[in-house]
Parts: structure tokens; C-alpha cells; sequence
């Protein structure tokens, strides 16, 4: 059984997989409690199907970018339950999980999540053989350069605040998704970690590193 463990931004989640189906889920905004909230959630959801940390066989983590304090959080608590239970580790970057989740679409995708400062990371993808497929390296942005680089139509979705709405509603090429396909699943983060664990892709507790944006490595 995969725990899968998302604190990349406020909104945070955690999901419980055992490889054919999800056996518990939960998402919620947090506000700013990361430290205290994540251990006692996880506990509660092993408690609800019979579990515990030693039924565990693997982990998931989502590395970012996101708060940065929210991805350290999440991070060391993967670590620790993999070095502790000598369990395989997984590293998923975040937009990757959101975007895992969003049907096929014609025209290309803009994912974005909350980066603090008023600013937002956001990543480009177009749907190809093996589904959404990044163009690049995550970027810092602000709404008003997502709505200034939008050259064709685009579908956005994530963590679209009301700024982001109000900003990009009357921009043509901008197609928004609705706030129930914004939503960033823990369960997407396990089954993509699944299909690393299944390659054997997996990585070292010891070295695995969290992804920043450069901003956020130049203010750390």
C-alpha cells in the first residue's frame, strides 16, 4: 500500500493506493499548519481502513515547486517513514500531479499553483502519445504575465485565485477550468508514483531533492 503525501501549497492532500484502487483520500486548505496537521491526518486515515505504518510498502512525495516551507514538511516526513520502514521513494514533481488528472484537450494546458508573493508557478504541457507532455522547466509568474504571453487558445487550470479569474476573464485565448478540475488529487501523485515504482524507478531517501523555482532558491 503506496501513502502518497501532497503539502506543496495550502492546499494539501493525502491518499492511501494500494496499486488497483484508492482506498482513502483527503484534501484540505490549509492555513498554514503543515507541521502539526500532516502526521495526525496521515494516523487517521491508516486508523479508518485498518492500517499502519508498517502496512505500508512505499511512498509518495510531491517535490515541488510550491511553499517552501510546506514542500520541507512533506518531504521529511516521506523520508523518514521510507528510512524508517526501509520502504521505495518516489518523487513526483507537482505539476506533474496536477495535470495527470485533466482530460485530453486540443489546444495546449497552462498549470499553475500559488507561489507566494503574489506570484504563481506555472508550467506549459500539450497532449501527445503518452498524454501531457511539458515544454519546459517551471516558471515564476504573475497573472498579468500569463495573460500578456497567451498568443492562442489555452486552457488553464489549478490554483486559479480570484485575482487570477478577474485577471484573465477577458482575455480571448484564456479557457479556465472549473474549480472542481482545479483541484490538485493526492491520488493522481500515487498513481503516478505507481508507474515509477513499476519501472523501478525509484529514489534514494538520502538524496532525494525537492524542486524550487529560481526565485524561490535565490529568497531561501
Amino acid at each position: 500500500m503506496l501513502l502518497a503525501l501532497d503539502t506543496a501549497t495550502k492546499m494539501m492532500g493525502i491518499a492511501l493506493h494500494d496499486g488497483s484502487q484508492v482506498l482513502a483520500e483527503s484534501i484540505w486548505s490549509g492555513v498554514g499548519h503543515h507541521t502539526i496537521e500532516l502526521a495526525p491526518e496521515v494516523a487517521l486515515m491508516l486508523r479508518r481502513i485498518g492500517g499502519t505504518t508498517a502496512t505500508l510498502s512505499s511512498i509518495a512525495v510531491a517535490q515541488g515547486p510550491g511553499s517552501y516551507t510546506g514542500l520541507r514538511i512533506g518531504m521529511a516526513l516521506a523520508k523518514g517513514l521510507a528510512l524508517t520502514h526501509n520502504l521505495p521513494l518516489v518523487g513526483i514533481p507537482t505539476l506533474d500531479i496536477l495535470v495527470k488528472g485533466q482530460p485530453r484537450r486540443p489546444e495546449p494546458l497552462l498549470a499553475v499553483i500559488q507561489a507566494g508573493r503574489n506570484r504563481i508557478a506555472g508550467m506549459w504541457y500539450t497532449w501527445g502519445p503518452k498524454g501531457w507532455t511539458s515544454k519546459g522547466e517551471a516558471q515564476s509568474l504573475t497573472w498579468i504575465d500569463v495573460r500578456e504571453r497567451l498568443e492562442e487558445r489555452t486552457y488553464i487550470c489549478g490554483e486559479l485565485d480570484p485575482a487570477g479569474r478577474e485577471a484573465l476573464a477577458e482575455q480571448p485565448h484564456a479557457v479556465l477550468a472549473q474549480p472542481a478540475q482545479c483541484v490538485r488529487r493526492p491520488s493522481f501523485l500515487a498513481e503516478l508514483a505507481w508507474e515509477r515504482l513499476r519501472a523501478g524507478m525509484t529514489a534514494d531517501p538520502t538524496t532525494l531533492m525537492l524542486i524550487y523555482l529560481k526565485s524561490q532558491v535565490e529568497h531561501a
